[in-house]
């Protein structure tokens, strides 16, 4: 089976591990594994229940019961997480430190299980029309990328530079990249936003990678 082909999402921020602004955090898309220290059991039934009968009154029936929401210890900076394939939300304990949050981030991350599932095989952006289409359809119509949590900020050093063979672009990536991944604003300008492998991201040599975090370090601040 060929490996899954993904788009890059271009952002030219400086975000690194689910950190979108120094304050704000960010809710992916990853999965996650429940600490059951967090419940008696290692999933929590009324949350669960919640989203299920949130799902069924938006047609979106024949996944609800597979719907599974757990707490998840290992989340650190992100409030949430929501994984399509296994009809997973992982939400982060500390949430218990401000439990006004606790609905709204479960139905964040619900509307990114409900956009997936309206949206059928089609890929989709994370944060993009289906998913604001479905905060709205969830009672959260103005709801943000990014969560205003006092959660700790955690800074990756970022070993890896890719950069786009198209327009130049580089990624910098604190783990290996292991599936062909292509620069998104190349395949939206030249292929209707399909993976293009004229556009995956080239992984540059350690000398290239080292010349190029010299040139950073001695930059004017």
């Amino acid at each position: 089976m060929p490996l899954l082909r993904q788009l890059e999402f271009a952002f030219r921020s400086t975000a690194v591990a689910g950190i979108c602004d120094p304050g704000r955090v960010c809710a992916s898309q990853d999965a996650g594994v429940t600490d059951p220290g967090y419940n008696d059991v290692e999933r929590n039934p009324n949350l669960e229940e919640t989203a299920r009968d949130l799902l069924r009154a938006l047609g979106a029936a024949r996944i609800a019961d597979e719907l599974r929401v757990d707490w998840d210890s290992r989340l650190k900076t992100t409030a949430g997480r929501a994984d399509y394939r296994q009809k997973l939300i992982s939400l982060n304990p500390r949430l218990f430190e401000h439990p006004a949050e606790i609905d709204r981030t479960l139905r964040h991350e619900l509307a990114h299980i409900l956009a997936q599932f309206r949206a059928g095989r089609r890929r989709i952006l994370p944060h993009g029309d289906e998913w604001r289409t479905a905060c709205r359809d969830l009672g959260i119509a103005d709801e943000k990328r990014c969560h205003n949590l006092p959660f700790p900020l955690t800074h990756l050093t970022r070993r890896y530079l890719y950069r786009c063979p198209n327009c130049q672009h580089d990624f910098p990536r604190a783990r290996r990249i292991k599936r062909a991944v292509a620069c998104l604003a190349c395949c939206r300008a030249h292929n209707g936003g399909e993976f293009d492998a004229r556009f995956r991201l080239r992984l540059l040599d350690r000398d290239l990678r080292a010349r190029c975090q010299g040139d950073a370090s001695s930059a004017p601040g």
